[in-house]
């Protein structure tokens, strides 16, 4: 396995620098073979303009410790692992390999703020397993952003993309920074630096970043450019999710909600449940909530309830979504639209609806308010978003769990889509590319529910045994190199 940095260094969690543990790669020699990070040719160290590392701004932060904002996504994603590879009775030595990131990367980087200070950023970049193809996975900017919660989300990415059968590995990438708090040419400026910064992992047949959390079209946009422009020509496959005009794909934008309605939609046809008309509360109103929610209201459900960041709103008569992105694109919140009412989510969670969509952050349902749920489905649109004590909970109550890996898959299966069509210079119709989604987001589900029934476990350990049975078949075909 090749680790660029130790990964034995957290930041902290307050988005300060790494202790000094924690190496800066352009700092450090690299591992025999691996590319020594960091803009090529670029001087680097205390003193250089542009250089990865400015002492007289830089600070040294404690440890991280067990509370770290990462370390109860990393303990529920080896959880999940765990269980799966018990029910398989995996080998030991496979247990290792996909136990463990393949690679990590670690970067402190400075950025000019607008009003002339510098501030640096942490950022950071997994490949947890790349048997079955290049690397995938998107890139959060958040306060909370660590290397374990990167982590996590890189394991997840792998499962994921092995649970729908793209040809990708998993990984994820993040920045440590609130890009609320940002000016747009501040976001920008962060953008631009890390994308160099990742320059010596990221390309169309190594590592294909994404939007995630905190990032959108115009963030892979700046990424996609910085890379072109030191290439000399454009390479509009170094990332997905971009812009149509500059080479994305139609239906990106909303695939990760639609691969969630399309997987509800399919629960909800399995356990008898009516579509048309049908309650839904949303947790998150991002890029995965927003388009979630609007899919619903245009398919004929009923949503009655969304929080955000900021707060919530609820109409139980059912709210006017399309008047809320509007608001949201206006005002950056929806908190106080007319005609409805102000919702928590300690609310939004006890709603006596048929679908519960979590589309914000992990650990948002745990063995502590599991009991208060009352849909008849949850559908986790984010990423890791109910801890493992709260799963027994939710399957004894009767709540049915659309995992994860699966309900959210949308959007790996539509970047995937977009990277063959950049390979091959293709551009398909939103016609062709929802179609195609839903042929493989309805045979993903098929494939959980079935090995489910079959082996009588619940959908999240069928989910993750499919996925792990997959990526481990491919490992033990490529062997170990030497």
């Amino acid at each position: 396995m090749t680790t660029l940095t130790p990964p034995r260094a957290h930041p902290a969690s307050d988005g300060r620098p790494a202790d000094a543990s924690t190496v800066h790669p352009a700092h450090a020699a690299p591992p025999p073979g691996a590319a020594a990070p960091g803009r090529a040719g670029a001087a680097t160290g205390p003193g250089v303009p542009g250089a990865a590392t400015a002492a007289p701004v830089a600070q040294h932060a404690a440890p991280a410790t067990p509370t770290a904002p990462g370390a109860a996504a990393i303990a529920a994603a080896l959880a999940q692992f765990d269980a799966a590879a018990d029910h398989l009775d995996l080998d030991a030595g496979l247990r290792e390999i996909l136990r463990s990131p393949q690679r990590e990367f670690a970067v402190r980087f400075p950025v000019r703020l607008d009003d002339g200070r510098v501030k640096v950023f942490s950022g950071y970049r997994v490949q947890h397993n790349v048997a079955r193809g290049p690397a995938k996975g998107g890139l959060r900017y958040h306060p909370s952003t660590d290397l374990d919660e990167v982590r996590a989300l890189a394991m997840w990415m792998t499962w994921k993309c092995a649970l729908v059968n793209v040809p990708f590995g998993g990984a994820k990438g993040g920045v440590t920074c609130d890009p609320r708090a940002l000016s747009p040419r501040e976001v920008e400026a962060v953008t631009r630096r890390f994308a160099t910064e990742l320059e010596p992992l990221i390309g169309p047949d190594s590592d294909i970043p994404a939007p995630d959390v905190g990032t959108n079209a115009q963030t892979m946009a700046w990424i996609m450019d910085t890379v072109s422009m030191h290439a000399g020509y454009s390479i509009p496959g170094v990332v997905t999710g971009k812009p149509v005009s500059l080479g994305g794909s139609n239906g990106r934008a909303d695939a990760t909600g639609q691969g969630v309605v399309y997987t509800v939609e399919d629960a909800m046809r399995r356990r008898g449940m009516q579509f048309e008309g049908a309650t839904v509360a949303v947790q998150g109103f991002g890029n995965v909530g927003e388009a979630s929610a609007r899919l619903f209201h245009e398919a004929g459900a009923r949503v009655v309830a969304i929080t955000d960041v900021d707060g919530g709103v609820r109409d139980d008569g059912g709210l006017d979504v399309p008047a809320l992105s509007r608001r949201m694109r206006e005002t950056r919140s929806i908190v106080g639209a007319p005609g409805t009412v102000p919702i928590d989510n300690p609310e939004l969670f006890g709603l006596d609806v048929d679908v519960l969509v979590l589309a914000a952050l992990e650990g948002q349902i745990t063995a502590a308010n599991a009991g208060t749920v009352r849909a008849r489905i949850l559908a986790e649109g984010a990423n890791g978003p109910t801890t493992p004590d709260a799963d027994p909970i939710l399957a004894a109550n009767g709540v049915m769990v659309v995992p994860d890996i699966l309900c959210n898959a949308g959007g790996v299966v539509v970047s995937y889509y977009e990277w063959v069509q950049n390979r091959d210079s293709l551009f398909w119709t939103p016609k062709i590319v929802n179609g195609r989604l839903r042929e493989a987001m309805l045979a993903a589900s098929d494939a959980v529910w079935t090995r489910a029934e079959g082996d009588e476990i619940g959908p999240r350990r069928a989910a993750h045994a499919i996925a792990v049975e997959r990526v481990a078949e491919a490992v033990q075909l490529r062997g170990l190199y030497p």
